[in-house]
């Protein structure tokens, strides 16, 4: 059974869930590739955000022209690895809340299994990212987006939704 998802205007930056106005956030959509027990990460390069850093292949849903978020993991895979996804082959495995404390803008950044693709994963962005490499679980970098690595703890132990930097969490 497929949920409907209903679309409401807002007018940015007015406010929080009812009351005034309606709550803006920034959709992420991030793909989580397995190969045996390890986890595809990419080094950050030449970013404002997390420069060095681990992370999963990513980005943000495009508004203009409006985008699923399954079109935007199909984007992703193409822009980021060079490999081609079909949506029949994502699964939805988590959805973390966030409250960026270094920008103070809200986010809903979700997580995909991509349980098959076609072509050979490469770095299809070498001036975004310094390469791809294949890291267990046991032994996640140091250097590990925090999100990145919350949400990666969530899904190996099932939990399908979290929440980070909001007040007392």
């Amino acid at each position: 059974m497929e949920a409907e998802v209903g679309v409401a205007e807002s007018t940015p930056g007015t406010g929080g869930c009812g009351g005034s106005g309606r709550h803006d956030n920034i959709v992420g959509v991030h793909l989580v590739l397995q190969q045996d027990d390890s986890v595809l990460l990419g080094r950050r390069l030449n970013t404002t955000f997390a420069e060095g850093w681990y992370h999963v292949p990513a980005g943000h849903l495009e508004a203009q022209p409006g985008e699923s978020l399954s079109d935007c993991a199909v984007r992703e895979a193409a822009e980021e690895l060079g490999v081609t996804i079909s949506p029949a082959d994502l699964e939805l495995a988590h959805v973390l809340h966030l409250h960026d404390l270094v920008d103070g803008r809200d986010r809903v950044q979700t997580f995909f299994m991509v349980h098959a693709w076609a072509g050979q994963i490469s770095n299809a962005e070498p001036h975004k990212c310094a390469g791809w490499e294949w890291h267990p679980y046991d032994r996640l970098p140091d250097q590990l987006v925090d999100y990145t690595r919350a949400a990666l703890g969530a899904i190996r132990a099932g939990v399908l939704y979290s929440e980070l930097g909001w007040a007392g969490k």
